[in-house]
């Protein structure tokens, strides 16, 4: 597995064209559910070389998988040797390992995973994961470094009812409902187009699932699923890391692929904020404009995501004036302002506010370090916009959620060294 552990850019106009590869937070999610059958499972439009999806492999590998890549957009997950229950895993960790737990308890009536990790975004609990694994009968509980959950009946269905959306306690509910005696309800889930995504995958071999808007989610559990073939969605988070970038550097790039439907929210800040959009057939053609600051607050779907913000927050360093972001997800992620600030960025944090008083460019290139997947690929665009150059450090963090990210920068006329 080949790790970028310096990133380096300078100052660019970005033109072209870009494809978009699958979305990761699907991607991920999809191979946690191929746990739920024994029988074969193909995905197209995967991406493949993400590094959050190798060690999914890996662990997948581990628990008695075969993962077997037929392109660099396609795999095939087998069942060659009994499932195993228990993850024994010392590599890094995802929170992914989460959604394992669920569907090795529903499938196996127990499960045993090293506790979670990830990007550190605030505090990140699992309370969720385990309340709901409890609601449908099981036993949860921590021990020697591992979330261990057992239902020896199996699962039962029952009513879950989330306090808050959250986008993994939907998605782990559905995966450990799927198998579950009877039907189970979620009440206040976060139907986010993964979550859509998932549900479509697991039709498709055979669970029964209905969406009813953002009100509940209703599963009639089944006693087995079969095979089948899934495309994964389009990556709406690199459809808006090309967006700005292109914005930001005042560039001409056409997005193939773009997911108008999942970003309608996005596309308004961002036309309001200057951007010049214009629909294609099936792309996104961004033609420069003028960077206006943007006042964000991040929310459930349909409203701009967490992952959006550090972002924006490149598009607000290159603005003129001052522009307000509030996370309501993840209060505080906001990290990577102190690392875009070595760069020439005038930032204040009022409470739960980030305040970036952006002087209309003159960001200077400096030596800063990717805190995380989005704060990474955040750096690198405030690099394509400051003078000299800019080492971005732990770059590793970018290649988690994007598929040949410095490549597709260099396609697309960057300066960039990786």
């Amino acid at each position: 597995m080949s790790e970028i552990k310096v990133l380096k850019v300078e100052k660019s106009t970005l033109n072209g064209v870009v494809s978009l590869s699958g979305a990761k937070n699907s991607a991920l999610r999809v191979l946690a559910a191929s746990l739920l059958t024994n029988s074969d499972v193909t995905f197209s439009n995967f991406p493949v070389q993400l590094l959050d999806a190798q060690i999914h492999f890996e662990m997948l590998e581990a628990l008695g998988k075969s993962v077997e890549a037929i392109s660099d957009e396609e795999i095939r997950v087998s069942e060659d040797r009994q499932l195993q229950s228990q993850l024994d895993w010392s590599g890094r960790s995802i929170r992914n390992t989460l959604l394992i737990l669920g569907a090795l308890t529903a499938r196996l009536g127990e499960g045993r995973v090293p506790l979670p990790g990830g990007c550190q975004l605030g505090e990140r609990k699992y309370d969720l994961h385990v309340s709901l694994l409890q609601v449908l009968g099981a036993e949860v509980w921590e021990e020697n470094g591992y979330l261990c959950a057992a239902a020896p009946r199996g699962l039962v269905g029952a009513d879950i009812n989330l306090p808050i959306r959250s986008t993994g306690a939907t998605e782990n509910a559905i995966l450990a409902a799927t198998l579950a005696q009877g039907v189970t309800r979620i009440w206040n889930p976060h139907v986010r187009p993964e979550i859509v995504d998932l549900v479509a995958f697991l039709r498709s071999i055979g669970a029964r699932i209905d969406i009813y808007g953002q009100q509940h989610i209703e599963i009639t559990g089944v006693e087995g699923l079969g095979g089948g073939v899934h495309r994964v969605i389009p990556d709406n988070m690199e459809a808006v890391t090309w967006l700005t970038a292109a914005s930001i550097t005042s560039g001409d790039v056409e997005i193939c692929g773009f997911p108008y439907d999942d970003l309608e929210v996005v596309l308004a800040h961002l036309r309001a904020a200057g951007a010049r959009l214009y629909k294609g057939e099936s792309s996104l053609i961004v033609r420069g404009g003028t960077c206006y600051p943007v006042e964000i607050s991040t929310g459930p779907h349909p409203g701009i995501n967490s992952d959006v913000q550090p972002l924006l927050a490149a598009w607000a360093a290159v603005a003129t004036g001052e522009s307000r972001i509030i996370d309501l997800r993840f209060p505080g992620r906001y990290g990577y302002a102190g690392e875009m600030a070595l760069m020439g960025m005038d930032y204040k944090i009022d409470g739960e506010m980030l305040r970036i008083f952006g002087k209309g460019g003159g960001l200077q290139g400096a030596t800063v370090k990717a805190l995380d997947l989005r704060a990474g690929a955040a750096l690198a665009l405030c690099g394509l916009t400051a003078h000299g150059e800019t080492s971005i450090h732990d770059a590793w963090q970018i290649d988690r959620g994007y598929v040949n990210f410095a490549q597709k920068l260099a396609s697309l006329g960057a300066n960039v060294e990786f």
